[in-house]
């Protein structure tokens, strides 16, 4: 139903535009005056009044409706019952009503299940007929008000500016509070775990098992139970595998990226730059289970089986088969990034180096690669960053256990997929075991602040230079 609300909205703002572009032209034509705008504009001016305060509508009421109606249908579930019902019994009841609306109930049905049934879908009748008769009084409303502006030959342009610039600072805004958001939800879960474990404990402890993490109140915990918490809660063995898979993945990457870029910019013709980019850009569009389907099934198996003809002791799970795999999924990432920002360096940088006697090659090396360094030095960041973050291949390529090793060979996991295995299925939300991934995640983002810190004043060193 929203789905078909949203695209008569769409479709309806989009007659609006042509409607209102005609009208002005026809409006000044009558009364031989003069627009203040392009006709484009008191389109866009009528077609953004009709569109927008309805979606915003239709956003808010998708939102909340859910709310609503579970606050009447538990309202009457209290009110027609003698007896008391707790939060977790009103939801299970709630979410019964629901599986008996939507036709997948399973189970005892009883009378208040029954009743609350046809109340939800009444409920829900009336919330789509409301809806429906909300929206199409605040698009009549609101474009009868920019129909009228119009006639008046308004100021199109500098109104729809305004729009825009107020959406662009909604825009702005909700990306801010997302991240503001994402810091503190973090935050907060992750104080609740350092009062259980000792932050030392879990930075610099050596082992990681929190399957072994029981306790759920920390005012609870004997001095026995602490010992054997602070030893499972150790994450060095994560951060090492992270930065070790990422490191391997980095070899791979950034040269094969690197030059494939610098050819393409500087070497390649135009057919073959016309056929190669994209071929290479195609491993990007692959998803990340495809690569470690191929990591889990192909490479791994190949490299036992070619150490076991050199008496070698290879896992099928290893972080050189993750490493590997994973590299060649970024280098689309350094090649196409190098590749652009490569081709912004001025050409007249080039022909001054030409001018001198230096050769191509030269010119690359001492002239083109040091003014392109900022943005080389971006696409590498960004490559760090896709590694570190990626967890399919890692799970299917590298393993699950935490092991502490710099043995290529051997299986290790990272912090991603950790925090994938720890929120995975059920779990209580107020134990250290659930708590621990959130620790994880701070600790992470604050590795990849200070990376980007580091990264960003090397930019603006190298930017500086040759600006």
């Amino acid at each position: 139903m929203n789905l078909a609300i949203l695209l008569l909205i769409v479709l309806f703002s989009t007659s609006c535009f042509f409607f209102g572009r005609k009208k002005i032209i026809n409006i000044t034509a009558a009364n031989k005056i003069r627009m203040n705008a392009l006709p484009d504009y008191y389109g866009y001016y009528l077609a953004l009044w009709c569109a927008i305060p309805a979606v915003l509508i239709l956003a808010f009421w998708t939102v909340f409706e859910p709310t609503i109606i579970k606050a009447f249908i538990i309202n009457n579930i209290t009110s027609s019952n003698l007896k008391e019902f707790n939060s977790d019994e009103l939801n299970l009841i709630y979410q019964q009503i629901k599986a008996l609306y939507l036709g997948n109930f399973t189970g005892t049905l009883t009378e208040e299940i029954r009743r609350g049934a046809e109340n939800y879908k009444s409920f829900l009748s009336i919330a789509e007929g409301s809806k429906i008769v909300i929206l199409i009084s605040i698009v009549i409303v609101t474009t009868l008000y920019s129909y009228k502006k119009l006639i008046n030959n308004n100021k199109a342009r500098e109104d729809v500016e305004k729009i825009f610039k107020a959406v662009l600072f909604t825009c702005s805004l909700v990306a801010i509070l997302t991240t503001i958001g994402i810091i503190f939800s973090l935050l907060f879960e992750s104080i609740k775990f350092f009062t259980t474990i000792n932050i030392f404990d879990f930075l610099f402890g050596t082992s990681w098992s929190p399957q072994r993490a029981f306790v759920r109140d920390a005012s609870t915990i004997t001095p026995e139970e602490y010992n054997e918490l602070k030893d499972a809660f150790g994450s060095v063995p994560l951060f090492a595998g992270t930065a070790f898979i990422a490191f391997i993945a980095m070899i791979v990457a950034v040269p094969i990226g690197l030059f494939s870029g610098i050819y393409l910019a500087e070497y390649a013709s135009k057919k073959v730059r016309k056929y190669s980019k994209p071929i290479i850009e195609i491993l990007a569009g692959i998803p990340t289970v495809v690569y470690g389907f191929f990591a889990a099934l192909t490479v791994g198996p190949f490299f036992r089986e070619f150490g076991e003809r050199f008496g070698l002791e290879v896992s099928s799970e290893s972080a050189l088969a993750a490493g590997l795999v994973m590299g060649v999924m970024i280098i689309p990432y350094v090649s196409s990034l190098s590749d652009d920002v490569i081709n912004a360096v001025p050409q007249s940088l080039r022909d001054g180096s030409y001018a001198v006697g230096a050769t191509k090659s030269e010119t690359i090396k001492k002239v083109v690669i040091p003014a392109a360094l900022p943005g080389i030095v971006g696409s590498v960041l960004l490559a760090v960053s896709r590694a570190i973050g990626e967890t399919m291949i890692v799970v299917m390529a590298a393993g699950l256990a935490a092991r502490l090793t710099i043995n290529p060979l051997e299986s290790t996991t990272t912090i991603t997929t950790q925090i994938v295995m720890i929120l995975i299925g059920d779990q209580e939300f107020d134990s250290p075991k659930t708590q621990s991934a959130f620790a994880l995640g701070l600790t992470l983002f604050f590795a990849t602040l200070i990376l980007n810190y580091i990264a960003l004043r090397f930019v603006k060193k190298y930017r500086e230079k040759y600006e």
